[in-house]
């Protein structure tokens, strides 16, 4: 349940549905696997997995939800294959060519065929709603995926008008201005990773891993004109991770410190140990964004009133 990755959106308005209101809603749309013709299911099921009912589980006044989505595994080659033995029969028995149309006819009656037989591939998706912050974080290292879980959830509860989390500083600016000057941030420490990219046309991409982030090496790069798009920082709460040039912050570890912290509690359960786990995790998560979001110069206030 400890998030590895979060993309953060700002609520325009407040959120004003109590955590039951929320979960009457959501289970309206629970998860439903795959039917023998369907691609692909998207849905709510309980945070707790099978040790609970609720669809949201409250705590510290935040608020966590799960989507779960089932893919069915039907790979292109197998389909494509079939379709190259079928267009081969036709032009066998019947002496004629099978044109583009008849190809595509042909790949949907397969994959008609095909589909409840396949495998299906399921995966879950956690977020959680910080209603006082004002604040949606999705555990997601893609913003595409998160835009999934945000549309579903507009589409369970009427309404979610949140934009993505923006900076009044542009973040590459900063994190290149922080290298070439060596200085990492207030209360943070650079990390060991960073990615440079080049602004002109030929895009060059530079990736450096396990690094001294100012050696004279990458401050170069820096100074030839190449820019930080990703930068590898370590807070003083006790967390590292990685922060791109789009504020997703990618890749968290928590200090062991923090881990003990859950682990100090005797949880009854696993209920309890995830309710413990949650409370922990959401309060090291509110210091972490709030500092971020500070050393890139506070949020643009500008953003929020125009959406």
């Amino acid at each position: 349940m400890w998030f590895k990755n979060l993309q953060v959106y700002r609520f325009t308005k407040p959120f004003e549905l109590t955590p039951e209101e929320l979960g009457e809603q959501l289970e309206q749309y629970a998860f439903k696997p795959c039917g023998s013709q369907d691609l692909s299911q998207y849905g709510w099921v309980p945070p707790l997995g099978h040790h609970g009912t609720e669809f949201v589980h409250a705590a510290g006044g935040y608020i966590m939800l799960c989507a779960k989505k089932q893919d069915k595994v039907l790979p292109a080659s197998v389909v494509n294959e079939q379709v190259a033995e079928k267009a081969l029969a036709i032009q066998t028995q019947e002496g004629r060519s099978v044109g583009r149309k008849e190809r595509m006819n042909l790949k949907e009656e397969i994959t008609f065929e095909l589909l409840p037989k396949a495998f299906a591939r399921s995966s879950l998706q956690f977020a959680y709603i910080a209603p006082k912050e004002g604040l949606l974080v999705v555990n997601s290292a893609s913003s595409k995926k998160a835009e999934e879980l945000i549309s579903t959830l507009r589409e369970s509860i009427g309404s979610v008008p949140v934009i993505p989390v923006t900076a009044n500083n542009i973040p590459q600016h900063a994190m290149t201005s922080w290298l070439k000057t060596g200085h990492a941030p207030k209360n943070f420490e650079f990390g060991h990773e960073c990615e440079l990219k080049d602004p002109t046309d030929e895009g060059g991409v530079i990736r450096c891993k396990h690094q001294d982030l100012t050696s004279t090496e990458i401050n170069n790069h820096i100074k030839a004109g190449m820019y930080v798009s990703k930068l590898g920082l370590s807070f003083s709460g006790g967390i590292e991770f990685v922060v791109d040039d789009a504020l997703a912050i990618k890749r968290l570890t928590f200090d062991d410190i923090i881990q003990e912290k859950a682990n100090q509690v005797d949880a009854h359960d696993a209920a309890e140990q995830f309710d413990v786990d949650f409370s922990i995790m959401t309060l090291e998560l509110a210091a972490l964004i709030s500092a971020v979001i500070e050393i890139f110069g506070g949020e643009n206030q500008d953003a929020v009133k125009a959406a």
